[in-house]
């Protein structure tokens, strides 16, 4: 890969910086989605096939997510985040609850930021343990945070945003 500086920031935007790669990534960790049909079927965006298709291979490549065959399912492929891609749970935090913030966001869909900005570090580390126990087989975490995040999210859609 050409680069344009070592910097680390610069670095950074360079392998996710496209329109698509952290959208993926959202889709995988908070979403749960583990197959190419479950992430383009629940996409909020609606990205398009062929761009799915790529940002997969693209994030597979960068050693973001592995790709193992569905043994239940000849041609379906189940994806996994990597420890690079779990480690990025802070920065998406910081993310979501600055978007939240400063940008026009739904209730709803910042129901989740919100609550993990309320949640704070304690809270991304035990979301890292999630999701550690469901894409690398580590032991099963005391706390679901993403139980917590779809009940705040719940909460909001209830009152009506």
């Amino acid at each position: 890969m050409d680069q344009r500086s070592g910097c680390p920031i610069n670095l950074s935007v360079e392998v996710l910086g496209d329109r698509w790669s952290l959208v993926v990534l959202r889709d995988i960790i908070f979403g749960n989605f583990r197959t190419y049909s479950e992430i383009h079927g629940n996409s909020l965006e609606g990205i398009a096939t062929n761009i799915l298709a790529a940002r997969l291979k693209h994030l597979t490549q960068e050693g973001f997510l592995t790709a193992a065959a569905d043994p239940g399912h000849k041609q379906r492929t189940i994806y996994s985040l990597t420890d690079k891609a779990i480690a990025l749970v802070p920065a998406l935090a910081a993310l979501g609850a600055w978007g939240a913030r400063y940008l026009p966001a739904s209730p709803d869909l910042a129901a989740r930021a919100n609550a993990l900005d309320a949640g704070g570090p304690q809270m991304w580390a035990d979301l890292v343990d999630e999701l550690r126990h469901l894409h690398l087989g580590a032991p099963a975490p005391r706390r679901s945070v993403l139980a917590e995040l779809n009940a705040a999210y719940g909460h909001v859609v209830e009152r009506g945003g």
